[in-house]
């Protein structure tokens, strides 16, 4: 957890908020890792645009995308900090700071896209979201990143076994590190925008992640063999500096809010369409796609479990959202 000198700086931030709205219309920068119309990308814009029209065009936003301020990892402390107001983020990229997240994080914790709805939707949705505040952020929404599967250049991966010693890029996360490891393979943490080099330069034999990704970042140019085991469902979440937010009135902070959770349709609509468009995609370049029988991978998940869910608020917070319907 980041504990950061920010009374200065809020101050500054604050006074500056307050100069553009009594004169000229707030542009709030905000980051994403994935390249232009990606639905991320498109969600935060059309957050943007509902927030101008709720606060009569005093705040707009402007996203910066293809990782144009930064990878993920490097983006959250400059958020934390006020440089970057806004972040799409995915919640891996947080690791083991936020406690509530981290379950989040957990292999198969969710078993369908309409599990993990039914739960971010819900009290242990808004619960989760809570917990960012302690980490100098505000979460406004969570946006889909979808069901990530492993994929690699040497072969289809049907079992644990079959990854027994491949080098496989993982987010920087703790929990992602020791998933590989209980499936027998080595994990390589490294920046989402070294993937496509790493594979093709054998430094790494494959990576995991959803269609979209697989497909935009060309990882299914150097990696053919994409492997449904659908092992993560980690969430996506909009963030807001908490400088900057401490620097908006009552009333903007609740018009935030609504602006972001109203984007969440746009975002879920945009990512089921891009989910069926990705996976032609990389069908086309020959993509070798093939689904696995799930339960041998849930059992060796058993370990990554036991680490990570010890304490009895985090075991409570799995056993609530297990019993999600």
């Amino acid at each position: 957890m980041f504990h950061l000198p920010k009374l200065a700086v809020t101050a500054i931030v604050a006074a500056a908020l307050m100069v553009g709205t009594a004169s000229a219309q707030t542009v709030l920068r905000s980051s994403d890792t994935h390249p232009d119309g990606y639905p991320t990308v498109e969600a935060v814009k059309h957050f943007g645009e509902l927030l101008s029209e709720k606060t009569g065009d005093r705040y707009s936003v402007e996203v910066f995308h293809s990782a144009q301020l930064g990878e993920e990892k490097d983006t959250i402390e400059q958020t934390q900090f006020g440089v970057i107001d806004l972040n799409r983020i995915s919640i891996g990229a947080f690791g083991t700071q936020v406690p509530a997240a981290t379950v989040t994080q957990l292999p198969y914790i969710f078993r369908s896209a309409d599990h993990m709805h039914a739960v971010l939707d819900g009290p242990i949705g808004e619960e989760i979201l809570a917990a960012f505040d302690a980490v100098d952020v505000v979460a406004l929404a969570y946006y889909d990143g979808g069901a990530r599967s492993f994929y690699n250049s040497e072969k289809p991966i049907n079992s644990p076994a079959d990854m027994a010693g491949m080098k496989l890029r993982v987010m920087q996360s703790d929990i992602f590190v020791d998933m590989v490891a209980a499936f027998g393979g080595n994990a390589t943490p490294m920046p989402y925008g070294e993937v496509y080099s790493g594979i093709q330069t054998g430094v790494i034999d494959g990576a995991e992640n959803n269609y979209p990704s697989y497909d935009t970042a060309g990882h299914a140019e150097v990696a053919k063999f994409y492997s449904l085991d659908e092992h993560l469902m980690v969430p996506e979440v909009l963030v807001i500096s908490k400088v900057v937010w401490d620097g908006l009135t009552p009333e903007d902070q609740v018009l935030f809010r609504e602006a972001a959770k109203e984007s969440v349709a746009r975002q879920r609509e945009l990512w089921a369409a891009k989910e069926v468009e990705s996976k032609a995609a990389v069908e086309a370049l020959g993509a070798q796609i093939n689904t696995v029988d799930k339960q041998p991978f849930i059992d060796a998940m058993k370990p990554v479990y036991e680490k990570y869910v010890t304490d009895p608020k985090l075991q409570d917070l799995v056993a609530r959202i297990q019993a999600t319907e």
